[in-house]
């Protein structure tokens, strides 16, 4: 399968291992997809191994930060308690993020109620900081103009750290359509993140989501969202945009009421810095110098790091988005024994050893198709390029293919320029 699925079964197969803090996993390309996963509501876009719209909420949402047993969802209870959930492993977490359980649901709950405007909460999940999966609020609110999903996490991270930088990062035009983002370092040097964007990259609900991620320097995250419909997926929408504004939401995560919670939180440690950083050009380069001599013109460019790119084709009959990610595996690694075998156990394997896999299927949005090509080197470097009939994954069709066939995309993985820039 396309690195844009593996995502789901990847976060699946590790999500008891880390809690919100642990939105830093444990190499650039989930992390890349991590952030798209949480973006996608971050599309090829959608892919790799964030969006939704924002990572600052993939980890959330994956691991149940926002709903009890980590499946999302919520409890409807009266008032705020500690929902029952599978304990994670032990083994499989690493150290601990659970705090001593200081800080209770119920006094977080109460925090946010100091915090926000006049108004009601119903339907109220949350967990306190003794709980395996980190602290959180979930609620509805009700300012009576209209309910609203609402919800908070609290978790430590190495402000430094990649994971910190993921969830503060915002994404790119092509991997979803947003109103607004920023990120800024406030005056006592914590980095804040706001986002305006939506729950549906492809609009076929109008349910808007927005929220404020702060890092602290003592490694201190608040993370906060709110909807403009009672549940972020599965109700209509019940009014024009989410009841707070961008100012009352940065007021909400920067309040130092969270605090005493934070502070019983075990500090996160300082994240590893991973491999050096590859020098040469990017791979968005290198893609779009095979392209160049395809004739179709290529009209935009975006980039996600140095090998996570996207190109928008355009022969005269309607954009098309070509994506492209390089991932670089280590078949020694003993953690992650044969990684990406399973993937490529039915690819062709070419002279050289190079297995190769293609693939044409439908995409996220209404009439979009996805069609693909991906190498596993040797080496272990792996290639993914996919193109679209649309400008994004979710976006609106543009025409009825893409404009590159199998055959080219075949054509563009298997280069030799590959093997020349990330080794064989």
């Amino acid at each position: 399968m396309p690195f844009e699925d593996e995502l789901g079964d990847a976060l699946r197969r590790t999500g008891d291992g880390f809690t919100s803090a642990g939105h830093d996993l444990v190499d650039a390309g989930e992390r890349r997809g991590r952030r798209m996963v949480a973006r996608r509501r971050a599309a090829m876009a959608g892919g790799s191994a964030l969006a939704l719209a924002l990572i600052g909420s993939a980890g959330a949402y994956v691991n149940g930060m926002f709903g009890p047993g980590g499946d999302g969802g919520r409890a409807n209870v009266a008032s705020s308690q500690e929902p029952t959930a599978p304990r994670p492993s032990v083994a499989k977490r690493g150290p601990s993020r659970v705090g001593t359980g200081a800080v209770s649901a119920e006094q977080l709950t109460g925090v946010l109620k100091q915090l926000l405007p006049q108004g009601t909460l119903s339907n109220t999940t949350a967990r306190g900081t003794g709980h395996d999966l980190g602290p959180m609020v979930s609620s509805v609110f009700d300012d009576g103009e209209g309910k609203s999903s609402l919800g908070f996490s609290l978790s430590r991270v190495d402000p430094q750290g990649p994971g910190a930088d993921d969830m503060l990062s915002c994404p790119t035009p092509a991997q979803v359509k947003f109103d607004s983002c920023t990120s800024e370092t406030l005056a006592d040097g914590s980095r804040l993140h706001l986002f305006k964007g939506y729950v549906f990259g492809d609009h076929r609900a109008d349910v808007k989501s927005w929220r404020a991620i702060v890092v602290t320097p003592q490694g201190f995250m608040v993370d906060a969202h709110e909807e403009n419909a009672a549940e972020e997926k599965g109700a209509p929408v019940s009014r024009p945009t989410p009841p707070l504004t961008l100012a009352q939401l940065q007021a909400l995560v920067t309040s130092p009421l969270w605090h005493p919670a934070l502070n019983d939180l075990p500090a996160a440690g300082q994240a590893g810095q991973g491999p050096p950083a590859r020098t040469g050009p990017k791979a968005v380069d290198i893609l779009a110098d095979l392209l160049s001599t395809g004739g179709v013109p290529v009209v935009r460019r975006e980039e996600d790091g140095a090998d996570l790119g996207y190109l928008m084709l355009d022969d005269g009959n309607g954009t098309s988005m070509v994506s492209l990610e390089i991932q670089s595996g280590n078949p020694g690694n003993p953690e992650r024994p044969g990684e990406w075998a399973e993937q490529f156990a039915s690819a062709e394997t070419l002279p050289d050893g190079t297995k190769l896999k293609t693939w044409q299927e439908p995409g996220k949005g209404p009439g979009i198709v996805r069609w693909g090509a991906e190498v596993l080197r040797p080496n272990g470097t792996r290639v993914t390029v996919c193109a679209y009939n649309a400008e994004t994954q979710a976006s609106a069709a543009t025409r009825n293919e893409p404009v590159l066939t199998l055959q080219r995309l075949r054509e563009l993985v298997t280069s030799p320029k590959w093997a020349s820039e990330y080794g064989q």
